[in-house]
Formats: C-alpha cells, structure tokens, sequence
C-alpha cells in the first residue's frame, strides 16, 4: 500500500498564511480586544486540532465552537485555554459541558436552569447571546425588560456570567447594512441590565472586526472565522492571504475527436478536436458537481475549462493548448500555480455557493498536507 498522501488528490494548507491572517486582524482592533477563533466545523474543514496547533502559537484569548462535542475534542486533546460552545446547547448536553469546562452561550432561560442542577459546585461559565436581528438564537433585544430579572436573579454561583454577546446578519454585505442599527440595539440592551465590568462583550466576527477596527473600543473580544482560512469577508474589506489550495492527480489524457462527449447525461460535446486530461478528484472529495461545464482548473500553470458533469471520482478538464500533460501531473482546483491562481471565491462562485461551504464541505477523503 502507497504511503503517499499526495497519490490522488489533497489539500495543502499553509500554517504561516494562517497565523499571518490573524495578525492582521489583531492588529486592526484596538488594544485590549483579544481574538477567538472560530475552529468549529472541523477548523472549517481544514483539521480543527491542527489549527488550533498551527494558532496556539500566537496566544488567542480562547477558541469558538459550535458544539459540546467539539469542545470536548479540544479538552481531550489537552486543550486548556477557554473553549466557547457558539450554539445554543440541546437539553440533555449540559452535563458534558460542565464536565469539559465549556464556556456555555445562553439564549433561554431554562439552560440555566439545567446548568444549574448539573453544577454542584462546579463553576459554570456563561456568555449570554442577545438577539438584535439575526433571529436564530439569543434573548430578543427588544424585550428585556421581561427576561432581564428573572436572567440577573439567576447569574450566581456556581453560574458565572462571563459574557454577553450578539452577532452581526450583514457586516460581509458592502457598507455592512445594519451594523449600526444593531450595535445600538446591543449597547441598549447592555445599559439596562448593566453587567459587571468584568464581563466580556463582544459582536465581530471576522467582517465585523474589519469593519469596525477600532470603533471595538471597549469590547472584549472578537470571533474572527472565515478571514483566517482565506475566505474574503465582504468586496469591500481587504482580502486575506489565501490559505488552502486543492489538487489532484492527472490520471489520464485522451485525444478525442469533434462530437465526442463526456460525463454522465453527455452535458458537453467537442465542436472539434480536443485534448481531455482526466482528474483523480469529484463531489466525492467536495468539489461539488455544481462546478461541472463552469469551473476552471490550473494544469501547467494555465487555465483549463471543466468539461461535462463532474463525477463522484473524477473531473474533466479540457486541456486542448496545454502542451505536455502527461498522467501523474498535478492539477489545481483551488490555489496557485505558476503565475495563476484560481481563488476561494471563484471556485464558490462556480458552485453557486460561498466560501465557507467550499471549505467545509472537503471531505474526509482528502487529506490534510499542513505546510509553513
């Protein structure tokens, strides 16, 4: 059995570019503001422990995730730094959070309670989400005057209230439409219930934080995601270096004459002779069977059209000007190669799709050739 990782196809992920981009969103929020990354979804399908590994190094405040099971992976793996569960926890999960020490976010009033018959005497850290427009979880902004007393009376030991939060619907969309609107909506519901100065506030994500620089004056914290693995986060905000390139294996090259077709439903028909290069890659791996007769990959360098229906196994590029193509060469889906690049948000596009399912829809299948 070959031992080779890079036999089929693969993604490589840069671990510099990585830790680059998080420098340059801590540099662009004011001092005191300490980062989160979100490592939820498996690191955004790139390997969460190897993130959080490739991370650690430049000493963020915690890590954000999405689910207990997540969380207890970090604490399994000697993870120590506070672990915040994003999700609001389903009953029953409450007892595993406590156990692993997970930072719970909060959105109903009978969590705490939950937490609390799980406790005993175990502290209990617990960040409130408040909803000032994204709808799908928090406490609504606009009725605190009802759930705040019976929260506050609530919020004493062993639950400790560490953080209160909300999360921004539009801050990737050009000029961030409602950002101010629910920063406002935020800042009130903060004036009424008055928290403890030592809880921590926080509402960027990773556009958010870009938007907003040093207008996060006075927060805590900020939740950086897709920015850190190479995603842009809104046209209008400064592009990431990119992180993750996708390859595979040339595995065949036919020379095929005018009316050949290709692929399942023969969706593509050569007008005259072509040159197909056949690659080891398809949905199986995530590159979506959205992409097929509209994608491009890179093959010596140059762009070469996908052609036909991308297969669970295979892809099909028409290679016909790209001399000297031969099987085991190296094609690329997602990256650079010589003076071109193909970027995260072109391959989404082709999909009909955003960057953050490009990323986490690569499947196990591929495997994960971490770089510096």
């Amino acid at each position: 059995m070959s031992t080779d990782r890079r036999t089929r196809a693969w993604i490589e992920v840069q671990s510099a570019s990585l830790r680059r981009n998080f420098r340059r969103l801590r540099e662009a929020v004011p001092e005191g503001v300490r980062l989160v990354p979100m490592v939820k979804a498996d690191g955004y399908g790139l390997g969460m422990l190897d993130v959080v590994r490739s991370l650690a190094r430049e000493a963020p405040w915690g890590w954000g995730v999405a689910t207990v099971d997540e969380g207890v992976s970090l604490r399994s793996a000697g993870i120590t730094e506070p672990v915040i569960v994003f999700s609001p926890l389903p009953p029953g999960s409450e007892a595993a959070a406590v156990a692993h020490d997970l930072t719970v976010t909060v959105s109903q009033v009978e969590t705490l309670d939950r937490l609390r018959e799980c406790a005993g005497e175990r502290p209990v850290r617990v960040h409130l989400e408040v909803d000032t427009g994204m709808g799908r979880a928090g406490f609504a902004y606009d009725s605190v005057r009802d759930w705040g007393p019976s929260i506050r009376s609530r919020l004493v030991p062993p639950l400790k209230w560490e953080g209160m939060f909300t999360h921004f619907h539009s801050a990737d969309e050009a000029g961030g439409p409602g950002v101010d609107e629910q920063m406002a909506r935020f800042r009130a519901v903060a004036g009424h219930l008055n928290p403890p100065s030592a809880v921590l506030l926080h509402v960027a994500n990773s556009a958010g934080l870009l938007r907003l620089g040093r207008g996060l004056r006075g927060f805590s914290l900020a939740r950086p995601g897709i920015f850190l693995y190479g995603g842009r986060c809104g046209s209008d905000l400064p592009p990431p270096e990119p992180v993750v390139a996708v390859r595979a294996r040339v595995v065949r090259v036919a020379e095929v004459p005018a009316g050949a077709t290709v692929g399942y439903g023969s969706t593509y028909r050569a007008e005259a002779p072509q040159r197909w290069a056949t690659l080891s890659i398809g949905y199986g791996d995530g590159y979506r069977r959205a992409a097929s007769n509209g994608a491009e990959v890179l093959v010596a360098g140059r762009r070469a059209p996908v052609v036909g229906r991308i297969s669970m196994d295979m892809t099909v590029a028409n290679i016909t000007g790209v001399p000297g193509v031969i099987p085991g060469d190296v094609a690329t889906l997602l990256g650079s190669d010589g003076e071109e690049e193909i970027l995260l948000e072109e391959v989404a596009a082709w999909m009909g799709t955003i960057p953050y399912e490009v990323l986490t829809g690569l499947t196990p299948r591929l495997p994960r050739i971490w770089t510096e």
